[in-house]
């Protein structure tokens, strides 16, 4: 405080906190890739995130629980018939008070007093007609005669409450000059209305109209068209609330609103301004009803405040629901939302639109070229680098093996050798100064006054070779893989070999090849988003044919298979390219698969299968395939698939690192 003055803290509502922490997406990347891998689309994988929430985070499926809830407590907590209640309460209280009146005035006339009695006891049991019917009564009790007027003026108030919220309350104490500024306000109304419908009002007339009677609403709407949303949507509401009613009940509050104020003037002009109203706004609801079966008793004004309360719940039930095709999040109403469940939720449905925003715009997620969303390179390499954290540890290693080469970087062998263009190894300090001294002093200089590095100075520390792996993973993608669930470790034991071999290996080169009824080679970002395939046939001679492949093309790298796999082949390419399938498998398709794998034997490929499952006719063939080409074989539990295929990776770079890690 300074000079007196004062200052005052609060909630900070200019926008978005700027001191709120940034959105983490880890958790929704993860959440979001884990359904992509398990065959959702990207988009929907996102909608399901959205719709479960997270840890901390309400999600919208619990967020529309709690709408449909609201809904269903609003209908049955109350009932419509409240103001024909109150109006019965003052009837039967007028009418008790003129009784006793006439049993105490002594000077009436005993034929007077007679005929009256008889009139009081003879009233109509509707409502409706014994109000109509007492509006001629010249009543002798003042008490009676006031609450008979409080009738008609509950009746003109709810009324207009029904149309304008608020009014009931601000005309409780009303003069008749409030009621006749009231019906000015209406006749001025309705010319409006009916300018604009005729397409002949201007700014200047809405403004002119808010000057005279801007305070009979608080909406404070900035022009005609958001007037007559306010109206409509009110004025509809009250349609649905009669709709609601019993025939009976409707019937009865038919017949005493002209009644309202003691004049049916009033009733004129709100049927006028209901026809306009649903003349320019006829896709609102005029029609609808609900089912209220409570036992607290609304108001007209009230009741079709619950109306409203019904059709804004069924809004964000459709917003929430984000079924609409390029729904976001940003269509719900959070105002709406905060006004109907409370701040929390509004601020659950806020973080839930910013993190939908966050991830749009991260760069995580991005459209493909035919406009679906698609999990974008750096989400993949996100994904696999948290998929090869969660299988172990790597201990920091750097992805080299040793062969006893001198040349490139590796292991240190003691020796030098001088520096040449394009050499990345470090250098030999003590060899590279003693050069230069050396150097310096035939050139007939003194070191002691400066020495200057030439580059023939440089000597090199010479390391060992580093062997370059191809590395070909072969992927079973049969209907058995899907069916038996190992189709979502399959994809994660894919993506953390790309990112290992991709950031550890960068001179390794990698092939996924995934093999159903036929084998194809396929890029990472395909595997992760490939959808399970429901189709027979395990056609492991087409994936070795194009492994094959593969390694002829890298001539100089060390050819690494790994094969992961749960079922026999039963399928082979024949002489014209089509597949063949059989199951059993026939002699032909183990003859073929068997020849093909002789190929990788022939190009001194290390050999791994991977067997899934307990199947004794695979572990058979696959035994015998191992011993044929000096390979091995892994029977890994399924949730271990991924640790064990880069645990015999890493063994086949380096025979001194463990097959499991």
């Amino acid at each position: 405080m300074r000079h007196g003055k004062s200052a005052r803290y609060g909630r900070y509502t200019g926008g978005p906190d700027p001191l709120a922490p940034p959105i983490d997406l880890t958790e929704a990347l993860h959440e979001i890739s884990e359904d992509v891998m398990a065959g959702y689309s990207t988009e929907q994988a996102m909608r399901e995130y959205l719709q479960r929430g997270g840890p901390g985070m309400t999600g919208l499926d619990e967020l529309a629980g709690r709408v449909q809830k609201q809904r269903r407590d609003l209908l049955s907590r109350h009932r419509l018939d409240g103001t024909l209640e109150q109006v019965r309460e003052l009837l039967d209280d007028a009418v008790l008070e003129e009784r006793k009146q006439l049993a105490r005035d002594i000077c009436m006339d005993d034929t007077d007093r007679d005929f009256r009695e008889m009139q009081l006891m003879n009233l109509p049991d509707s409502t409706a007609a014994a109000v109509t019917e007492l509006s001629g009564y010249d009543w002798q009790s003042s008490g009676a005669r006031e609450k008979y007027e409080q009738i008609k003026d509950l009746l003109g108030r709810e009324m207009l409450d029904q149309r304008f919220a608020g009014m009931k309350q601000a005309l409780e104490s009303a003069t008749d000059e409030d009621r006749a500024a009231i019906s000015q306000m209406l006749n001025d109304l309705n010319d409006l209305l009916d300018k604009h419908a005729r397409g002949d009002d201007t700014q200047q007339d809405f403004d002119d109209f808010m000057a005279r009677h801007g305070d009979q609403f608080p909406e404070n709407p900035q022009n005609i068209e958001e007037l007559i949303d306010t109206l409509a949507q009110r004025s509809a509401a009250a349609q649905r609330m009669l709709a609601s009613m019993t025939p009976e009940q409707r019937q009865e509050l038919t017949e005493m609103s002209n009644q309202a104020f003691g004049s049916p003037e009033l009733m004129d002009q709100l049927s006028r301004l209901d026809a306009n109203l649903q003349g320019l706004r006829p896709d609102e609801d005029w029609t609808g009803s609900e089912q209220f079966e409570g036992d607290q008793g609304l108001g007209l004004g009230d009741g079709t405040g619950a109306l409203q309360d019904l059709a804004e719940l069924d809004a964000l039930a459709e917003q929430l629901s984000q079924s609409h095709a390029g729904s976001t999040l940003s269509d719900v109403d959070i105002e709406k939302l905060g006004r109907q469940l409370g701040d929390d939720a509004a601020a659950s449905a806020r973080a839930l639109a910013e993190l939908e925003q966050a991830l749009r715009d991260s760069g995580l997620l991005r459209r493909g070229s035919t406009g679906d969303l698609r999990l974008s390179p750096q989400a993949i390499r996100r994904l696999g680098k948290t998929l090869l954290k969660d299988l172990g540890r790597l201990s920091g290693r750097q992805g080299q093996r040793d062969t006893r080469h001198a040349g490139a970087a590796g292991e240190l062998t003691g020796g030098t050798r001088a520096w040449q263009f394009g050499d990345v190894e470090p250098w030999n300090v003590t060899r590279t100064i003693t050069n230069a001294i050396t150097r310096t002093v035939s050139e007939g200089h003194d070191p002691r006054s400066g020495l200057r590095l030439s580059v023939e100075d440089v000597e090199l520390q010479e390391t060992e070779a580093r062997t370059q792996a191809a590395v070909a993973l072969l992927v079973d993608t049969s209907f058995s893989m899907a069916a038996e669930g190992r189709w979502l470790p399959m994809k994660r034991t894919a993506l953390a070999l790309h990112q290992l071999i991709s950031t550890r290996f960068r001179g390794d080169e990698l092939q996924l090849i995934n093999f159903g009824r036929y084998a194809n080679p396929v890029h990472i970002d395909e595997l992760t988003t490939m959808a399970p395939m429901y189709e027979q046939g395990t056609n492991l001679h087409h994936g070795l044919l194009l492994a094959t492949r593969f390694f002829r093309k890298h001539p100089s790298m060390q050819p690494v298979l790994l094969v992961v796999t749960d079922g026999e082949p039963t399928a082979h390419l024949m002489a014209h390219g089509e597949s063949w399938f059989s199951y059993p498998p026939m002699p032909e398709t183990l003859h073929t698969t068997v020849a093909e794998l002789d190929r990788t034997r022939r190009l001194k490929a290390e050999v791994t299968f991977f067997r899934l499952g307990d199947d004794p006719g695979l572990e058979q063939f696959l035994d015998a395939m191992a011993n044929r080409v000096g390979g091995k074989v892994v029977s890994p539990d399924v949730a271990d698939l991924g640790a064990a295929v880069i645990g015999e990776f890493l063994h086949s770079r380096d025979p001194h690192f463990p097959s499991s890690f």
